[in-house]
Order: C-alpha cells, then sequence, then structure tokens
C-alpha cells in the first residue's frame, strides 16, 4: 500500500467511505486553534474533510491544561482534505472525490483485498498498565470521595496499557483482524507517515444531518450470554440496573445541556432513553438526544460547545475533566477523541475513540487506554475488572 494518508470509517453493514492521497492537511500543535480550523473548513468548502480531534483540544475550549506523561504524541487535532473518497455499498464502489484513474482504482482494489482477507497476522503484544492496581484502587475511592462532597456525580476515569518497541508491519492487516472480532459501526482506521488508528468504536459522539445534531452516549454494559435465553436475561439485567440506568441519564442530562448551547428554541429532545443494543462481544445501554440548530451555526460552534463528549469526561463536566488530569497518570490524546468526516455540504459524522489501537510509527509506541463511568456506587475491584477484561478482549483478537 502506498504511504500517503489513509481513513476508512466502516459502518460494519456493508458501507463505508475510503479516503486516500495526499490532500491539503492542518495538523495543529498551537493555542487556540479554532480559527484555523474554521478558516480550513471554509477554504475546502464543497469537498471532504477527514478529521481527528484529540481529547486535548478541551484545553482550548475551557481554561484546562494536561500535564501527564504523552506517549502517544499525537496532535491536537489533524484536518485534511484527501485527494479521492470512495463510497463503497457492499461490492458497488463509487469515486465521490476524486477522479477513478488506474492508480487510484489499484489502491482501492489492493485496500478491498486486505479487507477480504482472512488470513491475518499473529501477534504477540504484551501491555503493561501504566497505573498499578493499588493506584487505581486508590484513585477510584478519592473520586467516590468527591462524589460525596457533591463536587461531581459522575466522572470516566481511564487507564493506559501500553508497550514499547512494537512492531506492526502491515498495520490494515491489523485493523482488519480487530474488526473482525468487534464489527462495531463506528469503527475506523487512520494511517498518516507519523500515527496509525485501529478503531472498535460502537459510539456515536455527534452527527449533523442538515440542520439537525444528533448524539448517541453509551453508558452501560453487559457481556454477552453464551446462549440466545442468557443473551435476553444478560439485556433485562442491563436495562434494569439502577447503577448503569444512573449513569445513563446524568450523561444525557449532560448533552442535553451541551446541545442547548446552540439549539434553537425548545428543540433539544431525547429520542431514546435506555436503548439496549448488542454488539459483537457486549450488550450496550445507549441513548440518544438531537436538536434543532441555525443554518449558519459553525463547525467549531458545534465543536466548542459539545466537545469532549459527556460519555467520556462527566457531570458536572469542567469539574470532572479537572478531575480527570489529577487522578490519571497519562495524556489522553487521541483516545476518547473522535475521528470522523465533514461532507461537502456541511454534514458530518464523528465517532467517540474508544476501543481502540493507536500506535506512533516512529517510536514504535503502542497504546490501549481504557475506562469506566465512576459513580457513588462503583465498587473499585469490579471497576478494576472491567478495564482488564477490555484490553483482553482487544489483546486476545490480535494475538490470536
Amino acid at each position: 500500500m502506498n504511504s500517503f494518508p489513509t481513513a476508512y470509517l466502516n459502518s460494519n453493514d456493508g458501507t463505508s467511505l475510503l479516503a486516500f492521497g495526499e490532500g491539503e492537511q492542518l495538523i495543529l500543535e498551537a493555542e487556540n486553534p479554532f480559527e484555523q480550523i474554521q478558516a480550513f473548513i471554509d477554504r475546502n468548502q464543497g469537498k471532504f474533510i477527514f478529521t481527528c480531534l484529540s481529547y486535548d483540544l478541551k484545553n482550548d475550549i475551557e481554561d484546562l491544561s494536561s500535564q501527564n506523561f504523552d506517549g502517544v504524541k499525537f496532535p491536537k487535532a489533524l484536518f485534511w482534505m484527501p485527494n479521492y473518497v470512495v463510497e463503497i455499498d457492499n461490492s458497488d464502489v463509487e469515486f465521490i472525490q476524486g477522479e477513478a484513474t488506474a492508480d487510484s482504482k489499484s489502491f482501492v482494489a489492493d485496500f478491498l483485498n486486505v479487507q477480504q482477507t482472512t488470513e491475518h497476522e499473529s501477534y504477540s503484544i504484551q501491555l503493561e498498565p501504566r497505573t498499578s492496581k493499588e493506584e487505581y484502587l486508590t484513585h477510584v475511592a478519592h473520586l467516590k470521595d468527591e462524589i460525596q462532597l457533591g463536587n461531581i456525580y459522575e466522572v470516566n476515569y481511564c487507564q493506559e496499557f501500553f508497550a514499547e518497541n512494537v512492531e506492526i508491519p502491515e498495520p490494515l492487516n491489523a485493523y482488519f483482524k480487530l474488526n473482525s472480532i468487534t464489527k462495531a459501526p463506528y469503527s475506523a482506521y487512520f494511517n498518516s507517515n507519523d500515527f496509525v488508528l485501529m478503531c472498535g468504536s460502537p459510539e456515536l459522539y455527534i452527527s449533523r444531518s442538515e440542520n439537525k445534531l444528533t448524539s448517541s452516549p453509551i453508558k452501560g454494559t453487559s457481556k454477552r450470554g453464551s446462549t440466545a435465553e442468557e443473551d435476553e436475561l444478560l439485556k433485562t439485567q442491563l436495562l434494569n440496573d439502577p447503577k448503569e440506568r444512573s449513569e445513563n441519564v446524568m450523561i444525557v442530562d449532560l448533552v442535553r445541556n451541551d446541545l442547548s448551547k446552540l439549539a434553537t428554541k425548545n428543540s433539544v429532545q431525547v429520542d431514546e432513553l435506555f436503548g439496549i443494543y448488542t454488539f459483537e462481544t457486549v450488550h450496550q445501554m445507549i441513548s440518544t438526544i438531537s436538536c434543532q440548530v441555525d443554518p449558519a451555526t459553525s463547525f467549531t460552534d458545534i465543536l466548542k460547545a459539545t466537545f469532549p463528549m459527556g460519555s467520556m469526561t462527566g457531570a458536572p463536566k469542567i469539574s470532572a475533566m479537572q478531575l480527570i488530569e489529577r487522578h490519571e497518570d497519562f495524556k489522553r490524546g487521541l483516545y476518547s477523541g473522535s475521528i470522523g468526516m465533514i461532507a461537502p455540504n456541511g454534514d458530518f459524522d464523528f465517532n467517540v475513540i474508544i476501543r481502540s489501537l493507536i500506535y506512533n510509527k516512529q517510536t514504535q509506541y503502542l497504546s490501549c487506554s481504557v475506562g469506566g463511568a465512576i459513580t457513588i456506587n462503583s465498587i473499585p475491584e469490579n471497576e478494576y475488572e472491567e478495564c482488564n477484561v477490555k484490553v483482553k478482549r482487544i489483546l486476545n483478537a490480535m494475538n490470536a
């Protein structure tokens, strides 16, 4: 495969978008980047733009900072106008940006051949936790104290698992191996000169369709059953679990509040509350919130009002983010940020980057971060075990 940037947004329902080619890029490290972001979007109006957003853009939205260790070293944001965008619908392939030349068609064919292969490389990746179990349990206890004091109601506390000197010679093959296990609706692959993202996300951060914004936060997880009967029982238990419902409704309220900063009068609504959805490895509780916005509302207006997403921060949002920085020991970067696409008409779709491997090709540093919502009812040992289970699912997929 060629060395130019490649992005793949994969719905795992037979439809996907493949973007590739050099194109114009905006890589952001400086402070107050929103003028640059909007200028880039305006300059490329009428084109497809693909974007990776780091969680640490929060520092330019609120009065926050990030001083923790940064192993991946992903920039604050990357915007890219690819030369080619291909819409894939099962066996139908259509170039919707750029011409279908012999070279571009050859690239697409090679890409799809890797997708269709059943021969995946096996890895022997061993990930180390940056946070010891003792430290993790202590931090969860302290966060519960903050909840008891009324400083927060809920916080998404995460930890990083990492490996150094890792070789991934065929990252696209590795992504499709991971995807064969997760088959998530907001799955994504991104490969640039410096970084690879292999993302198995089931979660929508935000989308725009004409003047409607939609967000579908996930809060509430259950394992899959070994039989159809056990599956149904676990789904019912998840739906009726007071802790999971409490986590979910707090984030719904947070998203409603974020959208209300932009929404036209009386347009914020909860389209679905406590929906239970089944994926390859888990059941999830997902709620959907939407609103209408004025047509003149810009992408950066929406970003500043809603980013980072509530499911990866907590409530109240700013207090939760401050505590996240104090208690976590790594810089999240691309993890719990977002990858997505802005269409020529201004519509967009962005996921939540979770259940992912993030790889720095230059330093051979591999990161897999996981977390969960901490509430007053959280049991620290259970939260720790849940994190380990999430990491093992990804490792088992890669090392098989």
